[in-house]
């Protein structure tokens, strides 16, 4: 009886569980993209993902020359590892920026010699090496959150989700599964005519994206558009484009410059929704593009600015719930108290909440006083009571 007891105890011993939430690094490039003034050019001109892929590999960009006409002319400085500032003229190597990729994609399927198993669950540099720190930052790039790794015997098996669905594999395969990931963002840039091409496709995933919170995706999708966009506008080919695909452009234009506001680069982000708006016209995706210029400069406590694109909103058939309080603070913001009581009318009737009105009839009140509540006794009058029209 005893023999069993022990050979259990052993077959327990033989299965740990690793908690990785303490290692997991999700949203660490977009966070690091909020300290960098020039980061969403960076990743134009790189590519978001190879300017990830460079912090990775300890490779620092130190200077751009850039050739807009023939991208892959783009010169790189970079120097890799030591202090940037200290940095000598030996130190800053200079690459095409195809050969620069090509060397970041080399360095991250590289073998690397494999750390010895962790002992203690709270040991969380000996669990962060056995994973892998690449592999620790290359996932949440791709989708990847991880949740435990799993020690059976022989058997390495971590725990993950990927976009949002749950699934168990082998560690090895996990890290595989990365580098085909970074061989194929290689393979997928030296395509012939990607670099140029105007890929309709991508919208709805990059729709999807903004809206679970991941910007970088959207600019990794989109972002080469705006320069061949607005030099194809003028051409006579642009003029004539047929209303679906001028609305589909414009769309992704929207997503793309909310993306780049997202990450804090407004001037950026509100040029490309002005490019929207030529594609858009009157079109269906109008109204949406000139919403997200109006929510930009509130943001940016541009008020004033705000009103004309919430107004064209508004006229376009933006959803009145949302856009007529956002046009009733903006107005307010501007001293404009009888527009402001009009647009806060109009929201009512919309069906938006009482909740983000309060504040505004509560500006207006204090301003209009006893003529305010003089008119909404007559505006709220039994219609026998109401004087006749003139």
């Amino acid at each position: 009886m005893r023999h069993f007891q022990r050979a259990g105890s052993v077959r327990m011993a033989d299965t740990r569980a690793f908690s990785l939430e303490a290692i997991r690094t999700d949203g660490w490039f977009q966070r690091i993209g909020q300290t960098i003034g020039s980061f969403q050019a960076l990743c134009e001109i790189v590519g978001g993902r190879f300017f990830a892929f460079a912090m990775i590999t300890g490779a620092r960009i130190t200077a751009l020359t850039v050739d807009r006409r023939h991208p892959e002319n783009t010169l790189v400085d970079f120097v890799v590892g030591g202090n940037e500032v200290e940095a000598t003229d030996e130190d800053v190597q200079r690459l095409p920026l195809g050969e620069f990729r090509r060397r970041l994609v080399s360095a991250l399927v590289a073998e690397e010699i494999r750390a010895p198993r962790p002992e203690r669950t709270t040991d969380v540099e000996a669990i962060q090496r056995f994973v892998g720190v690449r592999y620790l930052l290359l996932a949440p790039l791709y989708g990847y959150a991880l949740e435990e790794l799993r020690l059976e015997g022989e058997h390495e098996r971590i725990r993950l989700l990927h976009d949002g669905l749950e699934e168990t594999i082998d560690l090895e395969e996990f890290r595989a599964r990365l580098r085909a990931h970074v061989r194929d963002e290689l393979n997928r840039i030296a395509e012939p005519g990607t670099r140029s091409a105007i890929e309709l496709s991508h919208v709805a995933e990059a729709e999807k994206a903004l809206a679970d919170g991941n910007p970088i995706r959207v600019l990794e999708l989109l972002g080469a558009w705006p320069a061949p966009l607005a030099i194809f506008l003028r051409t006579p080919e642009g003029q004539m484009l047929n209303p679906n695909t001028r609305q589909t452009i414009a769309k992704g234009l929207g997503l793309l410059g909310s993306a780049c506001i997202e990450l804090d680069e407004v001037e950026k982000g509100e040029e490309v929704l002005r490019l929207a708006v030529q594609y858009a016209r009157d079109g269906s995706a109008a109204a949406d593009i000139f919403t997200r210029l109006g929510e930009s400069m509130m943001g940016s406590a541009r008020p004033g600015e705000a009103i004309a694109p919430l107004r064209r909103a508004a006229n376009l058939g933006a959803a009145g719930k949302v856009i007529w309080p956002m046009l009733a603070d903006a107005l307010l913001a501007r001293g404009y108290f009888l527009a402001a009581l009009s647009a806060v009318e109009e929201a009512r009737e919309a069906g938006a909440e009482e909740s983000a009105l309060v504040r505004a009839r509560a500006m207006i009140a204090s301003r209009l006083g006893d003529s305010l509540s003089a008119w909404e006794r007559v505006l709220h009058a039994p219609e026998s009571t109401k004087p006749p029209p003139a």
